[in-house]
């Protein structure tokens, strides 16, 4: 049971801080203040779900919780800055943090599903990922338009 809820619990900090390194590596390329200070209030969420995570993990004696890998977090990089090369544009931007969190939200039910009825506190920190996440995507869909 105990390895089932570390399992949940860094798959919920994992999506989150897949998130922020998303963020940390596209800020520099958001030349729009209005595209960037959306970015920069989701960063502010993501945070708070992460810190969540280390909270519960800290309540729990939870040791194990982890980051991404080395490997998550380069191909995360590579794919921000070579997407970025040629188009630093509102809509490529927008369309490039859409695609992420939309894999965000179905990694989230997914998760979510496989570790049902486990934990009801984890539960109402992925709810939470969840809500951020769907509010993410209707607040940049509309920079596709621009």
């Amino acid at each position: 049971m105990e390895k089932n809820i570390t399992n949940y619990l860094n798959a919920i900090y994992q999506n989150s801080k897949t998130a922020l390194s998303s963020i940390d590596g596209i800020l520099t390329k958001i030349e729009c203040k209005d595209l960037r200070d959306e970015i920069l209030k989701e960063e502010k969420r993501y945070k708070e779900v992460a810190e969540e995570c280390e909270a519960f993990a800290s309540k729990n004696g939870i040791d194990g919780i982890k980051d991404n890998n080395w490997f998550e977090k380069a191909r995360l990089w590579t794919s921000i800055n070579v997407g970025t090369l040629t188009d630093k544009s509102n809509r490529k931007i927008a369309e490039m943090m859409l695609f992420g969190t939309f894999m965000g939200v179905i990694t989230c039910i997914k998760d979510e599903f496989d570790h049902k009825d486990l934990s009801p506190e984890l539960d109402a920190i992925i709810t939470k990922l969840k809500d951020i996440e769907r509010e993410s995507i209707t607040s940049l869909i509309p920079y596709l338009e621009k």
